[in-house]
């Protein structure tokens, strides 16, 4: 049984967005649960050995295989399913490997914002006692990257998705607004009119690209840029900041 969780943030793919809480959680661990995604993301796999080894882990790795959604359900209940078929993945994975001691579970970003994680081990029988070694966010990385500063002054902050974007358009008042998980691009179904983009992918990697201007301006450049590094790796993650004025 799974009685020790640790979910270990582990920034946007570079081996130094690992704290130094992290590099000694994944030391300390006795499993570490690995992910895989289809063939297409197996670099993403690769990405998180790396960072293992680089910590200097001696932990025995238990891989699973990610499950496929069902489009066909309602969004709600596509994605409470998929959350009950990754927990029993883990269990299957833990079990197999058999090694007692704390279990840990590399998270992209931080296991805090915009990731399911936590919920997804809130649904382990075992119900285990979980531990969020904190990392560096996609939206950290972004700022980081292009050398801005996340709010103005006296400024609110806004994060949302992709889907809520299509879905709502601009939020009411906003002023900056952080969008991540768009996969289609939904900035392209705005007004442009005022609107400033700071787009950034792989940040922190070798392989990061950026772009930022007036998004009447830009818009197409990145949709481009995406496309070609997508085909280009086999995958992608990147996210935005759209500020007004």
């Amino acid at each position: 049984m799974i009685r020790d969780l640790w979910l270990v943030g582990i920034g946007t793919g570079s081996p130094s967005h690992l704290t130094l809480e992290g590099v000694q959680a994944l030391r300390e661990a006795a499993v570490v649960l690995m992910p895989h995604k289809g063939d297409e993301k197996d670099a993403l796999a690769a990405l998180r050995r790396r960072i293992l080894e680089a910590s200097g882990s001696l932990a025995r790795v238990a891989p699973f295989d990610y499950p496929e959604r069902d489009p066909a359900l309602p969004y709600a209940e596509r994605v409470a399913l998929w959350h009950d078929e990754i927990a029993r993945r883990w269990k299957a994975a833990h079990d197999a490997v058999g090694a007692p001691g704390p279990v840990a579970l590399m998270v992209w970003g931080d296991p805090s914002l915009y990731d399911s994680t936590l919920r997804i081990a809130a649904r382990l029988p075992s119900k285990p006692r979980v531990r969020v070694v904190p990392g560096i966010t996609a939206i950290q990385a972004l700022t980081a990257a292009h050398a801005i500063p996340l709010n103005t002054i006296n400024g609110e902050v806004r994060i949302t998705t992709g889907r809520r974007l299509r879905d709502g358009g601009w939020p009411e008042g906003a002023e900056t607004l952080v969008v991540m998980l768009d996969g289609e691009c939904s900035f392209r179904g705005l007004d442009p009119e005022g609107l400033t983009i700071w787009w950034g992918a792989y940040l922190g990697s070798g392989d990061q690209i950026l772009c930022m201007g007036p998004l009447a301006e830009v818009s197409d450049e990145i949709t481009r840029m995406r496309a070609e590094a997508r085909e280009r790796h086999g995958w992608i993650m990147d996210t935005y900041l759209l500020r007004r004025g």
